[in-house]
């Protein structure tokens, strides 16, 4: 299930990069007192009231030719497509100018829930100037300030009464749903087309073809799948056609809503630092994973060809050291028919689940084999260990001093799980927690 979208939006230089910085709580975006600092949209994860949600900081909307202007206008139009609800964000101390009145204007014809969010209110004192707000037809106005982190919670309340209701997407939980990411133009629709052996989603050589994610569901020997084909992501700063209705965001929304992730590459492009930022959602977000080398046909080939593309990919893609590799042909359906059965054996692992004492039993040897740290005469002791989620497996160590655990011991900790268990194709969750936690 997809999380909810908020897009900030307003003129340049109102605080858009301060205010998501403090949503996020961490300094994400840019934040300079110069107009059209915020260039391209950003991404991130918020939480309100238990509510999670994706959140883009959009660069201002300004009226001109110039483009860069045009640019930051069709990002934030793009944005303001994308989203659920819309906060817009203008600016207490300098009134309302011709510009917010223009954005309100574009904001009215999206029909999308918006939310006025005047920034800069830094003291009660300032709330008459709050009133002529009322005119831009956008009902109540919430003062907040950025820099004190004011009436932001005021401000989320009235958001997340506008998020649509958590639905499930209707699919039964034995449907497995994979999701197809990648560049444009590395092959992702031929490989849908060629996976269902019929043509059901347009095939062109033109980058981003493919204007939204596509829902195809199929059945083969009796397993349930659905395959979520993407617009293909783009790297920061290209410019978006205005026509042209993909992002980064719908993605990751297709991300969220499946269970296996296939990473797509170009044999012929090879890896650029965009196919790591792109398999990097994947794995944050706790998908099971395999990246797949398509158009392996146009390579010029010898008997190392395949292991040194493989040692690039390990090489590169450090973080995915449990993802399989796949190297086919949409084309020409070379190996394409170990696709389904990597996507069933990784999807298995994904939610597999260890018994307790078999887990605790596992670990102890573990420890016996290389022994706990020591930090400052004192060592870690593992009191016990369980595992309390799967999608992807998730394990809590309950320790004496969590502090003690190191990230290199963590490590070592999931290298033994996956020795000793099918981890394959899914990443592993570890947290270390104090005994009486």
């Amino acid at each position: 299930m997809s999380k909810p979208i908020i897009a900030i939006v307003g003129r340049p230089n109102v605080g858009k990069s301060t205010i998501f910085n403090r949503i996020v709580g961490e300094r994400v975006a840019i934040v300079e007192d110069m107009p059209g600092v915020t260039r391209d949209r950003l991404y991130s994860k918020g939480e309100w009231l238990n509510r999670e949600f994706n959140l883009i900081d959009t660069g201002g909307i300004e009226l001109g030719d110039e483009p860069l202007l045009v640019q930051m206008r069709e990002q934030a139009e793009l944005a303001i497509a994308e989203a659920d609800v819309i906060v817009f964000l203008v600016n207490g101390r300098e009134g309302i100018t011709s510009a917010d009145q223009e954005v309100a204007k574009l904001l009215f014809r999206s029909k999308k829930p918006i939310v006025l969010a005047v920034n800069k209110i830094d003291n009660p004192d300032m709330h008459e100037q709050l009133y002529e707000f009322y005119s831009l037809g956008m009902g109540q106005p919430f003062p907040i300030s950025g820099s004190h982190g004011l009436g932001l919670g005021d401000m989320l309340d009235e958001v997340i009464k506008h998020f649509p209701d958590e639905e499930e997407d209707g699919y039964d939980e034995e449907t497995i749903r994979i999701s197809l990411i990648g560049r444009p133009n590395v092959g992702k629709s031929s490989l849908v087309n060629a996976m269902l052996g019929e043509e059901r989603v347009i095939v062109s050589n033109i980058p981003g073809t493919t204007r939204d994610a596509i829902d195809t569901p199929f059945t083969r020997d009796e397993q349930e799948y659905v395959l979520i084909d993407t617009a293909g992501m783009r790297k920061r700063g290209k410019v978006y056609e205005s026509t042209e209705k993909y992002s980064v965001l719908r993605s990751l929304k297709a991300i969220e809503r499946s269970n296996v992730v296939l990473v797509v590459i170009s044999a012929d492009e090879g890896i650029i630092e965009q196919d790591k930022k792109i398999a990097g959602y994947a794995h944050e977000a706790g998908r099971a994973v395999i990246i797949v080398v398509n158009k392996w046909d146009i390579i010029e080939k010898d008997d190392n060809t395949m292991k040194e593309f493989e040692q690039k990919i390990r090489a590169e893609f450090l973080f995915l050291s449990y993802a399989p590799v796949l190297f086919l042909s949409a084309k020409t359906k070379q190996r394409l028919q170990h696709v389904l059965p990597t996507v069933n054996r990784i999807s298995e692992n994904h939610n597999l689940r260890v018994a307790t004492h078999v887990l605790n039993d596992m670990i102890m040897d573990a420890v016996a084999m290389n022994p706990t740290p020591t930090d400052k005469g004192k060592r870690l002791k593992i009191n016990y260990v369980t595992q309390v989620a799967v999608g992807p497996p998730t394990f809590v160590f309950f320790v004496n001093e969590p502090e003690l655990m190191h990230f290199s011991y963590e490590r070592f900790l999931e290298n033994r799980l996956r020795a000793t268990f099918e981890f394959e194709g899914t990443p592993i969750k570890i947290f270390a927690r104090k005994k009486n936690d």
